[in-house]
């Protein structure tokens, strides 16, 4: 059971970020964040999904919104992934599944006829105040950096 309802602030959290940083929410405050799950670096999907939010990412800046991705891979992998896929962005480390646990994002999936914990790709969207504004699950990546845009300018 998630933790978190639209509508509602946001619970303070804390978890390492590629750049050598640790990123809290409440040092976002004023910023719009949108916060998307991944399953795995450096994957078809994931990929795809992080050279969407990349390409438009002047678009999130110019709306006032700091784009984080989150996984349970590590710092390692994070920076790897990060730098072949230039992206502007920061991703944070959840090896713990604090944040995952939080957002309710793992959930029982089927990997080659096998059942596994893993992360449902997901996106939140958090206020300038810390409060959660519009929520995606299951994702599917086409057009979803689109409609993520969309729906941070209508805030």
């Amino acid at each position: 059971m998630s933790e978190v309802a639209i509508g509602q602030a946001v619970p303070e959290f804390e978890l390492p970020a590629t750049g050598d940083q640790s990123i809290r929410l409440s040092e976002l405050r004023g910023r719009r964040v949108v916060l998307y799950f991944y399953p795995k670096d450096s994957t078809p999907g994931c990929t795809k999904e992080g050279q969407a939010f990349r390409d438009l990412h002047g678009k999130f800046e110019r709306a006032g919104a700091v784009i984080l991705g989150v996984s349970r891979d590590g710092l390692k992998s994070h920076e790897n992934f990060k730098a072949k896929q230039e992206f502007p962005f920061d991703l944070l480390s959840d090896k713990e599944e604090a944040l995952c646990t939080l957002f309710d994002v793992i959930k029982e999936k089927t990997l080659y006829g096998k059942k596994v914990m893993g992360i449902e790709r997901s996106t939140f969207l958090i206020d300038e105040e810390g409060v959660l504004r519009a929520e995606w699950r299951k994702v599917k990546v086409d057009g979803h950096a689109e409609a993520v845009l969309a729906a941070l300018k209508a805030l």
